[in-house]
């Protein structure tokens, strides 16, 4: 069985996104690594070449910056890294420049893609997802952040990114066939010093939206006030990932929420409802097929 990794990335530095620990979660269980390096405007093609040589492949490319509407541009750029993984490869492993993956995780992601290799009707493995917000002691907790995505491939290239890169879909907009594995992605991407969650904001809403909707809609701002997008959140109690260790330590910001101040949404309260009656209303981007345990 051969694993290769995949994702994208540009401008790290400047956005403080933490790629090198993202491709290190799961490098250990990857027999190589193709890493799509955007034109940035700052050293992060010499950050990923830091990067285990013995194992990671770069691709250089050029963001199509006029692919403006739902963030397209993210699934193309997605799409270029795996379409470079070789015919040999039985499964991609996909991960994003602020998702990264516990070391607890991989020994049962290893035996799940064992098991699954030779099955014709699962085409990937679903992760669940913890959505850190604000400081690594909070996380999402209302419905608006997805619970579920696809995070490991058939090397099968009739499949592709679908929308602005969040999962997958084959042939022409099929869901995929799934296996749920107890595995957790952690999701840092609403967790950074307020200056760079600043410029993350007006960086990546004009993948998403034109000239005018960025003059009326993003605020213009030194810093981030978390405080002021607050949905709802939880205390996580758990342990992160080894790697992120120094990355936590030197989180220079303050970011603290009353949990007791959480109001469950009319959507939520809805959701909860119909799940109460064995209903689950929640998008899925696939199609389940059984658990893998």
């Amino acid at each position: 069985m051969k694993v290769t990794g995949f994702t994208f990335i540009r401008n790290a530095i400047k956005l403080d996104y933490p790629i090198v620990e993202a491709i290190n979660s799961i490098l250990p269980i990857c027999d190589d690594f193709v890493v799509a390096v955007g034109n940035s405007e700052d050293e992060t093609l010499n950050l990923i070449q830091s990067i285990d040589p013995s194992k990671i492949r770069i691709l250089e490319t050029i963001w199509d910056d006029s692919l403006r509407e739902n963030g397209a541009v993210l699934a193309d750029e997605t799409n270029k890294a795996f379409q470079a993984i070789g015919k040999e490869s039985n499964w991609a492993f996909y991960i994003q420049g602020d998702e990264v993956i516990h070391e607890k995780y991989l020994e049962t992601i290893q035996r799940a893609m064992v098991h699954y290799k030779d099955r014709s009707d699962i085409d990937g493995l679903l992760f669940n997802y913890f959505h850190f917000y604000g400081s690594y002691d909070y996380v999402g907790a209302s419905t608006s952040w997805y619970g579920e995505e696809i995070r490991v491939i058939k090397n099968n290239k009739n499949f592709h990114s679908f929308k602005d890169a969040q999962g997958f879909r084959k042939n022409e907009n099929q869901k995929l066939n799934v296996a749920k594995i107890p595995a957790f992605v952690y999701h840092y991407g609403w967790v950074k010093e307020p200056k760079a969650m600043q410029l993350k904001q007006e960086s990546f809403n004009k993948l998403w939206h034109d000239d005018d909707w960025m003059e009326e809609n993003i605020v213009k701002a030194d810093f981030f006030e978390y405080e002021e997008h607050i949905s709802q959140l939880k205390v996580f109690d758990g342990s992160h990932p080894q790697l992120m260790e120094d990355r936590i330590k030197r989180k220079n910001w303050k970011f603290d929420f009353d949990i007791s101040t959480n109001k469950r949404s009319f959507k939520d309260r809805t959701k909860d409802l119909l799940l109460f009656f064995g209903i689950n209303a929640s998008y899925r981007n696939y199609k389940l097929i059984e658990r893998f345990k």
